[in-house]
């Protein structure tokens, strides 16, 4: 097929990243960038090469990006879905699980290509370690942020998601049993601050999983159990690295207890940047070589943990 021609709706510091990438993709072109705000939108659609539209014209569009607000992205996916156009939403979906769970319906009904932006599915730590578990039992994780006052969403919706999705996809099992505690400590914000949930799946494995809005710094660790191994991920520098206990003993001068510990450092089978990867994988989409079914399919899991998370 002809290579597609792509809108991007909302040009915030994540429309911007999306309207980076698909300009320097070979396998797509950037041909709108939409956003009312004029003095945002129109230098990004300018630097890409792109229009800058106030609101979206599908004309000549193939498929469409939404990075906008959480909250606009209900009224968007239904205007882009009524266009009969392909969609990339931001996560989550849509500020609730009833309104995430209307945009999945009506994808399927029309049989358009639906994706959500999962990111770190794509990074190049997360794709390693897919590929060198076996069996996990146990995974933790934490996701710790700086407080950003654009974000309306609780810091489940906003970061917790990611993590949910990462534990469903690795364990390769449904969540079956949800329990969390939430914080609110930040006068700024309307909804949680912190979140701690403990997730069970229907393979047995379980998940513990952290994630913080009152941070002075970033956080972005997941580290994977198995029986005879541990996996420890660092997402922010996308590395991977694996330890196995082999032995105990006491020393022989009776001084301490000697352990020994193999560390192993894999060569991570990507570097593609994971943005770009996930753009891909849209593409992919758009041009039918991967399952479109299956991937709408594994969107609502996590959304449906995270409204357990708060309650609704």
């Amino acid at each position: 097929m002809a290579k597609p021609r792509i809108m991007l709706v909302g040009a915030g510091s994540m429309g911007a990243n999306h309207a980076r990438v698909v300009a320097a993709s070979a396998r797509a072109d950037l041909m709108a960038v939409v956003d009312p705000r004029g003095d945002v939108a129109g230098p990004i659609a300018e630097r890409y090469g792109a229009t800058w539209l106030p609101a979206p014209d599908f004309d000549g569009v193939d498929a469409v990006i939404v990075a906008a607000a959480t909250e606009a992205h209900p009224d968007v996916a239904a205007q882009v879905m009524a266009a009969g156009k392909p969609l990339l939403l931001e996560k989550p979906l849509a500020p609730g699980l009833a309104e995430s769970e209307a945009i999945v319906a009506e994808s399927r009904r029309q049989g358009l290509p639906l994706m959500c932006g999962f990111v770190e599915r794509y990074n190049p730590a997360v794709v390693t370690a897919r590929r060198l578990i076996a069996a996990p039992v146990y995974l933790s994780s934490q996701r710790h942020s700086p407080y950003l006052g654009r974000i309306a969403t609780g810091v489940s919706w906003d970061l917790l998601v990611h993590d949910v999705d990462l534990s469903i996809q690795l364990t390769g099992s449904a969540p079956t049993d949800v329990r969390a505690r939430l914080g609110h400590y930040s006068p700024e914000s309307t909804a949680e601050d912190v979140a701690d949930v403990i997730v069970g799946f229907e393979s047995g494995a379980m998940a513990n999983l952290s994630a913080a809005r009152i941070g002075q710094r970033k956080v972005r660790t997941l580290v994977i159990h198995e029986l005879d191994r541990l996996i420890e991920l660092d997402l922010l520098r996308r590395a991977v690295t694996i330890y196995r206990h082999v032995s105990g003993a006491v020393s022989d001068d009776g001084r301490g207890y000697r352990q020994q510990t193999i560390i192993e450092i894999p060569e991570l089978v990507t570097n593609q940047e994971p943005l770009a990867a996930q753009f891909d994988r849209f593409v992919d989409l758009l041009e039918g070589t991967v399952d479109a079914d299956a991937e709408r399919d594994s969107i609502l899991p996590s959304h449906r943990v995270i409204a357990q998370v708060e309650g609704r």
